[in-house]
């Protein structure tokens, strides 16, 4: 196994820590004239829990690794893979399960019926 730094150390334990699928939690890092990158690889059903919502956590994830980056003297930054149609890939399946794009749940989903009143009523709810 390759060495691995204290910052991409920090990464995949907080990543980790946060995911379903640990064991498919992986990092790169690369270092150029402008810094260090890691390039962090998930699960693709987890990219919801690093992003979070708007980007808040990927955000927070920066925050910190550039925290521990400055400790050692290094501008660090954090990407996340997202493979090729991951995206196109994700929102397909969101329409399939009644989901639209702008994250509004259809109100009639196809070929079913909603539960009335009545039913309810029947059921003593």
């Amino acid at each position: 196994m390759a060495e691995q730094f204290k910052d991409q150390q920090f990464i995949e334990y907080v990543v980790k820590s946060i995911v379903n699928h640990p064991d498919d939690v992986k990092t790169e890092r690369t270092v150029d004239e402008r810094g260090v990158l890691i390039t962090l690889h998930i699960n693709q059903e987890d990219m919801g829990y690093v992003i979070g919502r708007q980007g808040q956590t990927a955000r927070a994830l920066r925050i910190l690794l550039k925290i521990v980056g400055a400790k050692e003297n290094a501008r660090v930054n954090l990407k996340v893979y997202e493979p090729e149609n991951a995206r196109m890939a994700h929102q397909e399946s969101r329409r399939k399960t009644g989901v639209e794009e702008h994250g509004e749940v259809r109100s009639e989903p196809r070929g079913e019926k909603l539960v009335s009143d009545q039913d309810l009523a029947d059921l003593g709810i």
